[in-house]
């Protein structure tokens, strides 16, 4: 069933700004030093929105170390961010693919093409949290600016009639999307330079909110030493680099050293880590990280233990 969504000239994301009215007469560096001052707002709006972000950060957590599922859902511009976000995370991180997923109206498609209609149609957003097998584990996240889009609160609701924690993150106040998600996240970033195009403050602000939601949770879940992402996969050049500076720099070993244990190992910096720093091969070091619930620094001070 496909919904209209009425009174948009109601919603702060809608209107049109008279100081903007004239953007079309300025120069470029003008408007780009304009656009430049209008996003410098937007970390203001974010930080406004904190406690709600890190009170549902928390439930994500929670849920995610017992095996749960982080999943965006959006159509449109917020879907593409969801999309973004949650590509990063495998290469990031070294999460399985399906760990951080996104739910897009339209499908795959509409990652790089508009379907028209598509974020209009709530059985289709109810249909898409089925088909993903959503349940109690998982943390649903619908991201609409306007915070009345049907897909997004279909699927919102949906998942929270299966169990999971939800939360909907808008950029306006009292939203349908916040009143049927568990937790509202209002990030109140004002009218947009051009009126209604959402794709840029409130865009901004919602990629904004993402980083913490995926980085916050990956911290969580054991994935970074300190600052350091000690489970990134190693696909490229720049990461096989990156992944020795990161062994050199936690163990202080030489750089041939943390590449004869990279290859022992199979590339996984963590257990790289645990052979050098604890004289152990890759085998003992993949038990003492098992036994740490794959956290690094864990496991580094069980097997001091150990051997003290």
């Amino acid at each position: 069933m496909t919904q209209a969504v009425s009174g948009l000239d109601t919603l702060v994301t809608e209107l049109a700004d008279p100081r903007f009215a004239r953007i079309d007469e300025l120069t470029v560096l003008e408007l780009t030093a304009l656009m430049n001052e209008l996003d410098a707002e937007v970390a203001t709006a974010v930080k406004r929105a904190v406690p709600d972000i890190a009170a549902a950060i928390e439930e994500v957590v929670a849920r995610m170390r017992q095996g749960g599922r982080l999943i965006y859902v959006g159509a449109g511009t917020p879907g593409r961010i969801g999309v973004l976000d949650a590509s990063e995370c495998p290469p990031t991180f070294g999460t399985d693919p399906d760990q951080v997923i996104t739910l897009i109206a339209g499908g795959a498609t509409a990652i790089v093409s508009a379907v028209e209609g598509a974020e209009d149609d709530a059985d289709e957003g109810a249909a898409a949290v089925d088909a993903a097998g959503v349940g109690p584990l998982d943390s649903v996240i619908g991201i609409a600016s306007s915070g009345r889009t049907p897909y997004v609160i279909a699927a919102v609701r949906r998942a929270r009639e299966l169990g999971a924690f939800t939360a909907g993150l808008s950029c306006n106040t009292d939203t349908e999307l916040g009143a049927v998600a568990e937790r509202s996240i209002e990030v109140i970033v004002g009218p947009e330079l051009v009126a209604g195009s959402t794709r840029l403050k409130a865009g901004t602000a919602q990629k904004m909110v993402l980083n913490m939601f995926s980085t916050i949770s990956m911290v969580g879940l054991g994935k970074t030493y300190g600052n350091l992402m000690v489970d990134l996969v190693a696909t490229n050049s720049k990461l096989r680099e990156r992944s020795v500076r990161i062994i050199t720099s936690i163990t202080g070993s030489t750089r041939d050293r943390a590449l004869s244990a990279l290859a022992e190992c199979g590339g996984s910096v963590k257990l790289a880590v645990l052979m050098l720093e604890l004289r152990v091969d890759a085998k003992q070091a993949a038990q003492l990280l098992d036994a740490a619930g794959g956290r690094l620094k864990a496991a580094i001070a069980s097997g001091q233990e150990a051997s003290a």
